[in-house]
């Protein structure tokens, strides 16, 4: 694949020295330390802890956090060149070992300088903990303003109660971020945030879901019972969480659409390689028209979901607030990634359906892509609504 294209004065699509560089470590990180085990890992949903650890000391888990709590400072765009490589080799070992650039925006976004340097300084840089993101209740995934769980204040703090479902790396996680209703009458506007310890009284993790694709990567319930917390814990002021929370999915949502987008150079370099060698009445199957056209279909649909999110990313990193790119983004490259999965399936014929070829792994992973982080439907309806502002 092309990685790189320059165009006329103006305008680059160029990879600066540097990010060529990360992206080449990333992807020999990805061929050294997750392909080898992917398999592995997605059979017996094992649970990449090492590779997180190894990923961390190489500079990329916690790529977001700032350098003066330690961290790299990485850039959105920066983020999202590594997401793709990642992706490439296994988008469940990637989830697991990225979840908590997004558990840790809440507090990149709205944390005071005291809260920054414990939880991400000296809790994520130092400890080299885990982080878990905490929005999605049992009825309310989509509607963000229909949680239940509760804060409510009590003295110098908040007592929370409630719970949340579908959490990635709840298993494993040291400290949660959470949004729950401080004023249950107010709307989107009686939303906050908060940082709630693993270890605080009351707060229970169920067991790890049985799941489709994605398997190393943990996802569990939250149950938080009476959980008292003190007021320092609050991220921002009451009743701007909804607002935390779209401009966290507005960060969030090029690195889930980079994932998927190296799930398509995947899905697409597979059925290359097997359409060439593969052959039928005589010829490859690739100089049949019914599997050329699919695949050059991938290759189109790659290369335009990867620009889309790079254009997202640049326009987070430009400070530029208009969510109906990260959007187009995530909903292009998760319906596209989807379509490669399936086309890929049907370029390998019944070898594709076998757990012997990655192409089956990968049909099995790609459909929460249309579904985590907003779903598609939900994508839509931000354009929509952005379109007709």
């Amino acid at each position: 694949m092309v990685d790189t294209v320059k165009t006329g004065a103006g305008v680059s699509f160029e990879l600066t020295a540097e990010q060529k560089m990360l992206q080449k470590m990333a992807r020999e990180f990805t061929a050294a330390e997750i392909i080898p085990v992917a398999a592995d890992f997605d059979e017996h949903a094992t649970f990449p802890e090492d590779i997180f650890h190894k990923a961390r000391e190489l500079g990329i888990v916690n790529m977001n956090i700032p350098a003066e709590y330690g961290g790299v400072g990485a850039s959105p765009f920066e983020e999202v060149i590594v997401a793709e490589e990642l992706g490439y080799g296994c988008t469940g070992i990637s989830t697991s070992i990225s979840t908590n650039a997004l558990g840790d925006l809440p507090i990149i976004l709205a944390g005071n300088d005291k809260q920054k340097q414990h939880w991400l300084g000296e809790r994520l840089v130092d400890k080299g903990e885990f982080v878990s993101y905490c929005v999605t209740e049992a009825a309310a995934g989509s509607n963000v303003v229909g949680i239940q769980t509760r804060a409510e204040k009590k003295g110098a703090g908040y007592i929370i109660n409630g719970s949340k479902i579908f959490i990635t790396n709840a298993s494993h996680a040291h400290y949660f971020t959470i949004f729950a209703k401080t004023n249950p009458d107010a709307g989107h506007r009686g939303m906050t945030a908060f940082i709630i310890d693993r270890n605080t009284p009351g707060v229970k993790v169920g067991k790890k879901f049985d799941k489709m694709g994605q398997r190393a990567s943990d996802t569990a319930e939250i149950v938080f019972e009476n959980v008292e917390i003190p007021e320092e814990n609050r991220l921002g002021e009451e009743g701007q969480g909804f607002y935390l929370a779209m401009k966290v999915f507005d960060y969030s949502r090029p690195g889930v659409a980079a994932a998927a987008v190296g799930l398509q150079r995947r899905a697409l370099e597979e059925s290359i390689k097997y359409a060439r060698e593969r052959e039928a009445f005589g010829t490859p199957i690739y100089q049949h028209q019914a599997i050329g056209h699919k695949i050059a279909d991938m290759a189109m649909n790659y290369e335009a979901s990867r620009l889309l999110t790079w254009q997202a990313a640049w326009q987070v990193e430009a400070g530029i607030s208009n969510p109906k790119v990260p959007a187009y983004a995530k909903a292009f490259a998760a319906d596209m990634a989807t379509k490669a999965a399936v086309d890929a399936v049907q370029v390998l014929g019944g070898y594709g359906y076998m757990k012997e070829y990655p192409v089956e792994k990968l049909l099995r992973d790609v459909k929460i892509f249309q579904i985590y982080e907003g779903t598609s439907e939900i994508q839509r309806n931000i354009i929509v609504r952005e379109l007709f502002r």
